[in-house]
């Protein structure tokens, strides 16, 4: 489900799971970033929250610290949360 496909259907998540990945991830210390910013450079999970955004499923992504838990949602067009 790859742009290339011309199948990327939500860039529009795509580009807010990044930016906000980015975000939370600034915040915090280098150690606990790792994931967040491993998840940013990693095609196949990029590829996976399209697939299933593109199956009607939302993607989830879960980032933390000592003390904070954040988790980024990411719901197909028509869905409720």
């Amino acid at each position: 489900m790859s742009s290339a496909d011309g199948l990327d259907l939500w860039p529009g998540h795509r580009w807010w799971l990044r930016e906000r990945t980015r975000n939370v991830t600034d915040q915090l210390d280098m150690a606990y970033a790792q994931p967040g910013r491993y998840w940013l450079r990693e095609e196949t999970e990029h590829e996976r929250a399209l697939t299933d955004l593109t199956r009607g499923t939302a993607y989830q992504l879960a980032l933390h610290d000592e003390n904070t838990r954040y988790v980024l949602v990411a719901y197909p067009p028509g869905a409720t949360s």
